[in-house]
């Protein structure tokens, strides 16, 4: 653990320990949510460690709390979630191999991926990965924790803005990426517009998913990106097969007239 913590530099452990101290502020939030909306105390704290998506955990809270049956809150769950199907495919190379693969899995979250990805190398991407996942895996159950407990001093904890943490911290950890390529920015553009649109008239967690369709708008603009390079690739002159036997027919002409 000490050599994957070495790999990453100093600015990558600020960026984790701020990642973590948000989740766990959020878990507090999260936490009071679930006691003051009648839930027992190791409720929040149980599916916290189990399931460890803070958005999905939200709405299962919120659809029962509104008189929604439990099938239904979590097959709300099972969608929202759903968003880690493309995280794993962004980041094959850094889940793990063998019994370490279902714990990278489990750690999959939206603050371990864009981790992940903002590093320039596998090596740091799967330290990133790991140490930003297990520090989740602690904060988010202990933060539902500690919010459980006060749920009854503070039964609002969103007059504190804690919910503003969050998606503050993942904006900071996004930028570096949107530097990088047009496309990238311009899809992430398209998702948060999508998701921004739907937001009024969607449960909470969706507009995420509806964010997704900015990946599909990427792989469109690179698909028409490639398409006249392969045009290019196929106008190109062959050196083999029929011309080779073009320039034998030309060179035994030129035998049988000299």
């Amino acid at each position: 653990m000490r050599s994957i913590w070495r790999t990453l530099d100093r600015g990558t452990h600020s960026g984790i320990a701020a990642v973590c101290f948000a989740v766990a502020l959020i878990g507090v939030s999260y936490g009071a949510t679930a006691v003051t909306s009648g839930f027992p105390l190791w409720l929040p704290i149980v599916l916290g460690v189990l399931i460890l998506a803070g958005g999905s955990e939200f709405l299962f809270i919120g659809i029962i709390a509104a008189g929604g049956s439990p099938i239904a809150a979590a097959l709300a769950g099972l969608l929202v979630n759903a968003r880690h199907v493309p995280y794993g495919l962004s980041i094959p190379d850094v889940v793990g191999t063998g019994w370490r693969r279902p714990i990278g899995v489990h750690v999959m979250n939206d603050e371990s991926v864009a981790l992940a990805l903002a590093q320039p190398d596998v090596a740091r991407r799967q330290a990133a990965y790991w140490i930003s996942g297990l520090g989740v895996l602690l904060a988010w159950p202990g933060g539902a924790a500690i919010g459980a407990l006060i749920g009854t001093v503070v039964p609002d904890t969103s007059v504190l803005g804690l919910d503003a943490v969050f998606p503050a911290v993942l904006l900071a950890l996004v930028v570096p990426a949107l530097r990088a390529r047009a496309t990238t920015l311009r899809a992430a553009l398209f998702g948060a517009v999508a998701a921004v649109a739907s937001a009024p008239f969607l449960p909470a967690g969706m507009p995420v998913l509806v964010a997704l369709t900015g990946v599909v708008f990427a792989a469109r603009e690179r698909g028409e990106d490639a398409a006249p390079m392969r045009g290019d690739a196929d106008a190109t002159p062959k050196r083999g097969g029929d011309g080779a036997a073009e320039r034998c027919g030309d060179a035994a002409a030129e035998r049988c007239d000299g």
